[in-house]
């Protein structure tokens, strides 16, 4: 997930026993939008609604949102759900979802999100609809996408995205990294059938690169991934890189050409100052500008994760950049 799982949990106790209380600072990267009222925030995904306010959704609670009507005040929504739906039991004795993906299409909301269970890739990836996008609007339609223990990949961390006048969705969590999967446009779940390609991971155990996130830009299509562990707040280690593709399904490489496959990508943000571990990145565009929104844990705040916000822009030779 974007929330780890026990192997992440492993990982990051190895790392809290190897690095000081706070993790090294960089001053070469941007320090995120500052922001007022709520900001505690884990994998956010945050889009421009058509009322003119912007919604994060969230992990935590059942679903948690926040609203805001210039992306620097922010207020706490409540939840995307009144009550988890029955079948979320199924996965997650708690029904606790994980890393949603907000996005808008044929004029509706659509929602997804992960619930499975530490250390299992026993996973689903649900979705909901709603005409305002607001919380407390959503109606589930269920599953997806599922994983069980037999798969080589784990179905949480969902992306959506568009391309070639067909629906795709990025998952997936450690086990082997980031996957693919096309959706039928009309119900937004996974074509029966449909080949699960695969786009990211790490040469060594525990392939630890999960959240991905997808965006178009001119010829390309950008993979956005967590590396390393989240979720041990200033010892995190955290970190989002990218590689590019002229096709949605990869292959992706970095700016040396090394694929993601083989454990490639540019480091575009990582630990600096009092913003640790970054990652649970998602992209979103609004007025003109496209927008990175992921989580932070801040140093001067006992660890608290908290919402990032930094506008992108691109280099001469077309790679992202933070500003």
């Amino acid at each position: 997930m974007k929330r780890f799982r026990r192997l992440a949990a492993l990982l990051a106790a190895a790392t809290i026993a190897l690095l000081p209380a706070t993790a090294s600072a960089d001053a070469a990267y941007p320090d995120p939008l500052p922001l007022t009222g709520q900001q505690i925030i884990h994998d956010p995904t945050v889009h421009h609604l058509k009322d003119g306010r912007y919604v994060a959704y969230s992990t935590g609670g059942i679903i948690g949102a926040r609203l805001s009507t210039n992306l620097r005040d922010w207020t706490d929504a409540g939840n995307a759900f009144t009550t988890p739906p029955s079948w979320w039991y199924d996965y997650n004795s708690t029904a606790d979802p994980w890393a949603p993906d907000l996005s808008y299409r044929d004029g509706r909301y659509w929602l997804y999100y992960a619930v499975s269970s530490w250390g299992t890739n026993h996973s689903a990836i649900g979705v909901a609809t709603s005409p305002t996008g607001l919380p407390g609007t959503w109606t589930d339609h269920g599953p997806a996408f599922t994983s069980d223990t037999t798969d080589s990949w784990n179905a949480i961390d969902p992306a959506i995205t568009r391309a070639d006048g067909k629906l795709w969705m990025a998952f997936g969590s450690y086990w082997t990294g980031i996957r693919m999967v096309q959706l039928n446009p009309r119900t937004g779940k996974a074509i029966p059938g449909t080949t699960v390609a695969h786009l990211a991971t790490r040469p060594d155990a525990p392939y630890a690169v999960e959240g991905a996130s997808i965006l178009h830009h001119g010829r390309y299509y950008y993979l956005f991934a967590s590396y390393d562990a989240c979720c041990a707040g200033v010892n995190s280690t955290y970190k989002i890189r990218v590689g590019r593709s002229t096709s949605v399904t990869g292959p992706y490489v970095d700016s040396t050409g090394t694929p993601m496959l083989n454990g490639g990508g540019d480091l575009l943000l990582a630990s600096h100052g009092r913003y640790i571990g970054p990652g649970g990145e998602s992209t979103f565009r609004t007025h003109g500008k496209t927008w990175l929104a992921y989580h932070y844990y801040d140093a001067d705040d006992n660890g608290t994760p908290k919402l990032g916000l930094n506008s992108l822009g691109w280099t001469e030779n077309g790679w992202p950049k933070l500003t």
